[in-house]
């Protein structure tokens, strides 16, 4: 059975970020709100979970699950390294609508997917979610939506294609951006835009000091 939490209510807020990290810690799916759009998310160092996310979502191993931080020292834990245009990338747009792919710790349990040694990170500027991840840590997240369908930037979206896959809900009406955060891949020699939401390639390269055309997938 399924319980949706109105996060608009203080204290409804906090029984539904209390109740939503007690699913996440047991193995089980929460759906959150976040910045750019509703999220599917469980606790990233279950297993067990991950694979029941990917299957609630009808997505293959072959599509890795993002994990998302509640703070920018979160991070230092999960990265191979930390180099400078991370940290940039990091200092100007986190929290925000940007995911950054980068080499992952080599020690890490975790099993997102097909990730090839690599984890995409973001640190999302939604209140809900900080009190969230604060509470549980990392979590593997993603759009909380079948895939192939419509990504939702309400609960009520969500709730339609997952149902009962997924434990609690936490409701914060309408998400403010509505738009699937920009990824940019770190793990090799150049930085590249894989996807462009929510953040341009121009603010990007100019925050990097690059020419926009130099991040441009077919350029790389």
């Amino acid at each position: 059975m399924s319980t949706t939490y109105s996060c608009d209510d203080n204290s409804q807020r906090t029984a539904g970020v209390t109740a939503a990290a007690a699913a996440a810690r047991a193995g089980e799916l929460v759906v959150m709100p976040t910045d750019t759009l509703y999220g599917l998310g469980c606790n990233a160092f279950d297993n067990d979970a991950v694979a029941r996310l990917l299957a609630a979502k009808q997505r293959g191993r072959d599509m890795p699950i993002a994990v998302l931080v509640g703070s920018w020292a979160t991070v230092q834990g999960l990265v191979r390294e930390f180099p400078e245009r991370m940290k940039t990338l990091i200092e100007a747009f986190w929290p925000g609508g940007l995911s950054l792919i980068v080499p992952q710790a080599p020690s890490l349990p975790w099993d997102l997917g097909d990730t090839r040694g690599t984890v995409m990170l973001r640190m999302p500027l939604h209140p809900v979610a900080i009190d969230l991840l604060q509470e549980v840590g990392p979590m593997a997240v993603s759009s909380a939506n079948i895939s192939g369908q419509k990504s939702p930037t309400s609960v009520n979206e969500a709730e339609r294609q997952l149902g009962r896959a997924v434990s609690v809900y936490l409701d914060d009406g309408e998400s403010p951006v509505g738009e699937a955060s920009t990824i940019v891949d770190l793990s090799g020699p150049h930085p590249v835009v894989l996807r462009e939401g929510a953040i341009s390639t121009e603010r990007i390269a100019e925050v990097l000091e690059l020419p926009a055309e130099a991040l441009r997938r077919e350029n790389n």
